[in-house]
């Protein structure tokens, strides 16, 4: 009987280790809502069941206390801005990609929240692959302002990283994300390209040509100093290898390509035309 004690308390002992060792979810999480059921939107949502997740249209008079993360293309901002009330705008999270300072300056909210995602989602519900590479350890996606930290525990539920950096630093990396996105989208839509690993493997020279010509633009531009390129483009290649499926298309020129077109970025420009001349690509009419 002792012997047999013995061992259920050995048993009982061993358990409680292995539950302590466990990922246990962030009970204290703060409440939150999400604004665009798309994948990612979906994502965040999932990660709290009481969690509201609000498509195009919804009443957004009465959210719940806490961060409003807005998961939406660019061009619903404007729409997204009117219907939320006055006194909830500064708990808006921006998650978009793209140049987002000029347009967050001209409606007052510079000072908000902002997120780099850099993750995938294949399909909704499926599982994210996040941005942690043998080169960026630390995982690459970030977040800046008051509710960064709420942005990176959410994450962690889903088992992703996410940095909280001070403003400076995240105008660095933010910077950085545009000229990924801005760059590969480039490349594989004027090499006709189906995606974004295929543009790395088939025209890498060609990508660190123009990734290079837009780190000169955006530290001329800017005064921002983005720091050794070859660490750079190793962060960037090794990001593209983790989400090399995703396919290639010039999209949201005005917020992305068209802040490197101002800066008259030559090797960008031809691109932009070859982009033209193969029909998939049309300059916004003004």
């Amino acid at each position: 009987m002792l012997v047999r004690l013995q061992m259920l308390a050995r048993l009982l002992l061993v358990g409680a280790l292995c539950c302590c060792l466990l990922p246990t979810p962030c009970l204290s999480l703060a409440p939150y809502s999400v604004i665009g059921p798309g994948r990612i939107g979906s994502l965040l949502a999932s990660l709290a069941p009481s969690a509201p997740l609000l498509g195009r249209g919804a009443d957004l008079s009465s959210l719940p206390p806490g961060p409003i993360y807005l998961a939406t293309r660019n061009a619903a901002l404007p729409a997204v801005l009117s219907a939320v009330p006055a006194a909830r705008r500064a708990d808006l999270v921006f998650l978009q990609n793209g140049h987002l300072a000029p347009y967050l300056s001209s409606q007052s909210l510079s000072g908000n929240t902002q997120a780099l995602l850099y993750l995938a989602v294949p399909s909704l519900s499926a599982a994210p692959v996040d941005g942690v590479t043998a080169a960026s350890p630390e995982g690459l996606t970030a977040a800046t302002g008051v509710h960064a930290g709420h942005l990176r525990e959410l994450l962690a539920l889903a088992g992703m990283r996410c940095r909280v950096l001070r403003a400076a630093e995240y105008e660095r990396a933010m910077f950085e994300k545009l000229m990924w996105i801005s760059a590969l989208m480039l490349v594989g839509t004027a090499k006709g390209c189906a995606s974004v690993g295929a543009a790395q493997r088939e025209h890498g020279g060609l990508l660190d040509e123009l990734l290079r010509e837009m780190c000169e633009a955006v530290e001329e531009a800017e005064g921002v100093e983005l720091g050794s390129r070859p660490e750079l483009l190793a962060r960037l290649r090794a990001y593209t290898d983790k989400v090399a499926g995703f396919p290639c298309a010039v999209k949201e020129y005005e917020w992305r390509n068209e802040y490197f077109s101002r800066r008259g970025c030559p090797v960008h420009q031809r691109l932009l035309g070859d982009c033209v001349r193969r029909g998939e690509f049309a300059f916004p009419v003004v």
